[in-house]
Formats: C-alpha cells, sequence, structure tokens
C-alpha cells in the first residue's frame, strides 16, 4: 500500500488515501500568542500551505477543537468550507453547522460513488495522565479503514498520550501507517499532554509493522521535544528504519507492506 501525507505545520496534514483527500487539525494563523482560559500558548512556525492551495478535502479529521494548537482562528474559518468535519461529540455541539461527533470506537464513512468507501473510526485519547480530562475536555483520534483490500489500516493518534486505549487500537486493527501526535507538549505542569519519544517507541512497539509518521512536533514553545528527538531515540533502540520524518509543504509518499 501507498499512502500520500504533506505536512503543513503542528498536527495539521494532508492525507491521500485511495483517492480520498482527508486533513487533521486545521492550523493556518500565522506566528503568534494566544490566550486560553488557563494558559497562554505561543506559535513559533507558520503554516507550510495556505488553505486555498491545499484544495478539495473530502473530510476534516479534528481530534479536539478546545486548543489553539489544534484548531485556530483560520481552521475554524476552513472547516466550514469543507464537505464534512468529523470530531468529538462534545465539539460537534459547540461548533454546530454540519460537524458531525463522534464517541471512541464508533464510525462514519466516505463514499467517493465509485465503489470505493472509507471508513472513518473514531479512537480513544487521553490527552495527557489519567485525571486530566476534567481539564482537558473530550479527545478522539481516528482509523481510517479502506474498502480496498491492498490498503491497511491509517492511525491518526490525536492528542493523546500512551496509555490503554491506544493499546486497544492495535489490538483492533492492524495499521501499515501510524501518525502518532508527539512533540511532548507541556504547559499546566511537569507532565506531558502529548507523546514523549517513550511514548512514541511503545506506539511503535504495539503496531510492529507499521511506519510512523509523527505529527505535532514543531511549530509551538510549549513542545519540549522534537523531530530530532525522535530520530535519535528510534536510532539507538533499533527503530530507526520505521520512523519517516516529513518535510513541511512536500508531498510524501509513505509505503507499508
Amino acid at each position: 500500500m501507498s499512502v500520500s501525507i504533506t505536512l503543513i505545520g503542528g498536527p495539521t496534514a494532508l492525507i491521500e488515501i485511495d483517492g480520498f483527500r482527508l486533513l487533521t487539525d486545521p492550523t493556518f494563523d500565522a506566528p503568534g500568542a494566544y490566550q486560553l482560559p488557563h494558559v497562554k500558548l505561543e506559535k513559533t512556525i507558520g503554516p507550510a500551505m495556505r488553505p486555498d492551495a491545499i484544495g478539495p478535502v473530502d473530510a476534516v479529521l479534528l481530534s479536539h477543537d478546545q486548543h489553539s494548537d489544534n484548531l485556530d482562528n483560520s481552521g475554524r474559518d476552513y472547516l466550514f468550507k469543507v464537505k464534512r468535519v468529523l470530531t468529538t461529540e462534545a465539539g460537534a455541539k459547540r461548533l454546530g453547522g454540519h460537524v458531525e461527533g463522534l464517541a471512541p470506537w464508533a464510525s462514519a464513512r466516505l463514499d467517493d460513488g465509485k465503489g470505493n468507501i472509507l471508513t472513518i473510526t473514531a479512537t480513544p485519547a487521553r490527552h495527557g495522565p489519567a485525571g486530566i480530562e476534567p481539564l482537558s475536555g473530550d479527545v478522539i483520534g481516528f482509523v481510517v479503514s479502506s474498502s480496498r483490500k491492498d490498503t491497511r489500516p491509517v492511525y491518526i493518534s490525536g492528542d493523546t498520550t500512551w496509555f490503554d486505549g491506544v493499546a486497544e487500537v492495535a489490538r483492533r486493527f492492524k495499521c501499515g501507517v501510524v501518525l502518532p501526535f508527539a512533540g511532548a507538549a507541556q504547559t499546566r505542569g511537569p507532565f506531558h499532554l502529548t507523546m514523549d519519544t517513550n511514548d512514541t517507541i511503545e506506539t511503535a512497539r504495539a503496531f510492529p509493522d507499521a511506519m510512523i509518521v509523527p505529527l505535532h512536533t514543531e511549530g509551538w514553545a510549549h513542545f519540549r521535544q522534537n523531530s530530532e528527538d525522535l530520530r535519535k531515540t528510534f536510532d539507538a533502540l533499533g527503530f530507526g528504519p520505521r520512523l519517516r520524518l516529513l518535510e513541511p509543504g512536500v508531498r510524501t509518499v509513505i509505503e507499508a507492506t
């Protein structure tokens, strides 16, 4: 199988699979500060592509809607220019319009009218350590499964650390490509809100023959680790051949057996 991925910045990537085009967590604003209720976030790198350069997409996969590093002002505007938006149930209520909410393990289908179908399954995510949920709010990831027999599922973790929910995704789906949201985000205290290098290695072990293509590693001041940290860790532990780092703005074909 092959999947094409274009990193736009932070958690935002265009995924092309079997004729469908999906966009993750849209963030298109320029660098600057974002004041949230309990913390200020600073964006340090702008997007590699503007929304009008992306072209049509079949759906936006939005892991959650409450944090600016996953959905900024331009991203909110973008949501209402696309056919479908899939996110958390709580997020769908807040955003309104045509946004669809999914609980973990619920699914939605995309049909191209030519016999090709994608099934999008929402997956559990925990945006930090156990007990963080009242502060972080609901988050989901996604598994994208194609009706084509030669295409293996693709897993997009969303903002999560390694926990039993991610392990359960690995038990249920034999994914060929895994996109962990890494970067070891840290805002409130001495704990991570997204995967660090250890979590990403655990994820690679759980999906033993998947290509690992990290997102959410650059572009914000609260990211404590980056793609180079992942490269060093994967190489040291013998996982290096399975790590694929993306260059922003470059369409990259990911081959998975």
